[in-house]
Formats: structure tokens, C-alpha cells, sequence
């Protein structure tokens, strides 16, 4: 784990030196971040996505619901640390009373008590929290097998990954990690399966797609301006809610985000950190 941490944290410095004739301002590192879609997109069409498909067909969906409960309620406990570190005092309690309600009274956290009680599920990242800080514009950046992402965020995810989480209660050396961000891969993973011709059906170049869909995203989500040139008229709000009132994949639809998705484990491992 240390390794991958070292090798993720070199690999962003050195693409600094990688940027070559971008088609688009806030995508710099378009060649490598080309082949790195296409490594995830295959790593998901021949491994991830038939698992999460088998997952599906024989866990029943109370459990699946339990597991995608359970994994919620650990990055509600990154999202109180990082809402502590914006000065975001209320939100900071929010999730603290959903960590507290969850793990006391809905078995750790496999059940979800706390939105029926009227706390809200504000998640927040500490990609999010360095936009706070100060760092509001960050280009495009695919990470392998986590998929799109930012420079910022690629930053703040490998922070989280390295700091002391609550996951790291759960397992104690590598094997149980990767059986533990494994099953939350798989999880994710299974939660996007209805939407996965929303590249294909929409778009001819589904890296470019894919990319400015995560970009209109992301800016939503921190109230920044729109860094992309609106091509395809996207509605914005339909394609964040799902119709089961969940965040729509179409960032995830790149690598399996929310977060955050051909998703993988690793992936899967990083909207956990956030």
C-alpha cells in the first residue's frame, strides 16, 4: 500500500512535464490521460463489471444495500474531519450525528438511520476541502484504475489513502485491504450498472465525453464556473440524481465518482478515503 501511495504521488508530479498539444485548456495531459481511459475501460469490461453483475445476481439486495450502507457510513467519518478542516462548524455535526446514530443503532452502520431522522448526507472530500483553501482551478487528471479525477483531487485522495482511517481499524496488513476496498469496488461498482450506455448512446469520443461531463460536474459541486464549452446541452441536475434519487455515474462511467465508474477496487478504495 505504501508503494502504490509512492508511485501515485510520483506519478502527478512527473505528468507535469507531459502536457503535449491538449484539445482542451483544463486537459493538459490528454495522452497519457487517453491511454489511461482506455486501460480502466478495458479493466472494467473484462473484470470488474462481470463481477459486480455476479454480485448482484446472488446477493440479495437488503445485504447489497447493508455493505453500500456500511462503506457510507466510514466516509461520513472522512467527511466530519474534513468539514472540520473548512471551518464548516454545522456540517461538521451533521456527520458527526450520522456516525454517532449509524454505528450506535444501525449495527455499524449497515443501516442507514440517520437520513429518515433528517440528517443530511453532505459528503465532503479533502479535494474539496483544498478548493476551500484556495486551490479552486485543477486540470483534468485519470488516475489508474480510479479513473477521472484532478490534479487537486488526486492530491487530496492520495493524502486521504495515506492518513489514519477509520478503515484501518477493519484491516491489519495487505490482503485484508485489498479484500476490504475489493468489496467496496464490487459494491459501487454494482450501483451504476443500469446506466452503462450513457457513453456509448451519447457520445462519439467517450474520453472527451466523459471527461467534460466530470469537469461540469465537479465545478457544480463547488460552485465554480463551467470549465468546459457546452457541446451536448447536458442537464446537469438529471444526470447528478439517478432514478432512484442516487448521484447519476456519469463520472463514474469513465472508471466505473462519489463519488466518488467502470469502478474498480482501487477506485472504489478512493471515494472511500474522500
Amino acid at each position: 500500500m505504501r508503494r502504490a501511495r509512492t508511485l501515485a504521488v510520483a506519478a502527478t508530479l512527473l505528468l507535469a512535464g507531459c502536457a503535449s498539444n491538449p484539445s482542451a485548456a483544463y486537459d493538459p495531459y490528454e495522452p497519457y490521460n487517453r491511454a489511461m481511459f482506455t486501460v480502466n475501460d478495458k479493466a472494467d469490461q473484462w473484470v470488474i463489471k462481470p463481477v459486480a453483475q455476479g454480485y448482484q445476481a446472488v446477493v440479495p439486495s437488503p445485504l447489497r444495500t447493508g455493505v453500500s450502507n456500511f462503506f457510507d457510513n466510514l466516509k461520513d467519518v472522512y467527511s466530519f474531519a474534513f468539514n472540520v478542516l473548512r471551518a464548516e462548524p454545522e456540517k461538521a455535526a451533521n456527520d458527526f450525528m450520522r456516525v454517532a446514530i449509524n454505528t450506535g443503532f444501525g449495527l455499524f452502520g449497515l443501516l442507514d438511520i440517520a437520513t429518515p431522522a433528517g440528517l443530511k448526507n453532505n459528503k465532503t472530500t479533502f479535494g474539496d476541502t483544498l478548493a476551500a483553501w484556495g486551490w479552486k482551478n485543477s486540470n483534468y487528471f485519470v488516475l489508474p484504475f480510479f479513473g477521472p479525477s484532478t490534479v487537486r483531487d488526486s492530491a487530496g485522495l492520495t493524502t486521504s489513502l495515506a492518513g489514519p482511517g477509520p478503515e484501518k481499524l477493519i484491516y491489519h496488513n495487505t490482503n485484508e485491504a485489498i479484500a476490504f476496498y475489493s468489496v467496496y469496488g464490487v459494491s459501487t461498482r454494482a450501483k451504476y450498472l443500469g446506466v452503462d450506455n450513457l457513453l456509448d448512446t451519447a457520445a462519439v469520443d467517450r474520453y472527451s465525453y466523459t471527461r467534460d461531463v466530470y469537469m461540469q460536474l465537479r465545478a457544480k459541486q463547488l460552485g465554480q464556473p463551467d470549465p468546459t464549452q457546452p457541446t451536448d446541452n447536458l442537464n446537469l441536475d438529471e444526470l447528478m440524481d439517478s432514478p432512484g434519487g442516487k448521484r447519476d455515474s456519469s463520472a463514474p462511467a469513465a472508471h466505473a465518482v462519489d463519488a466518488s465508474a467502470p469502478a474498480s477496487s482501487v477506485k472504489a478504495a478512493a471515494s472511500a478515503a474522500q
